[in-house]
């Protein structure tokens, strides 16, 4: 595997270990995280959405999720944008999360 496509790999479990406090299942699965974009030059940029516009712990996920990201080799900068469009819904989450809420 190229040294491109390991660091996608390690993005993704990086953010597999990111949780919102009130959900006992992480933001990719969740199907919070919209858009992944690695620069060659090793700048990160991450779109994520919340499950509601008024989540309380939206600081919080935003912030544990650069910091996260920011710590895995080859990443130099981390922008890690919050959008809204598409709202999310259920349907976006994993079949894993989705077990794991009893919504299956």
């Amino acid at each position: 595997m190229n040294e491109f496509l390991e660091t996608e790999e390690k993005i993704v479990q990086m953010l597999r270990t990111v949780f919102d406090p009130e959900i006992p299942v992480n933001i990719y699965d969740l199907g919070l995280i919209y858009r992944v974009d690695l620069q060659p030059e090793g700048k990160l940029m991450v779109d994520m959405t919340l499950t509601a516009p008024s989540c309380p712990a939206a600081d919080f996920l935003v912030e544990d999720a650069r910091q996260k990201l920011a710590s895995i080799e080859g990443i130099n900068e981390v922008t890690v944008n919050l959008v809204f469009e598409p709202e999310w819904s259920k349907d976006m989450m994993s079949e894993e999360a989705k077990l794991e809420l009893g919504m299956l």
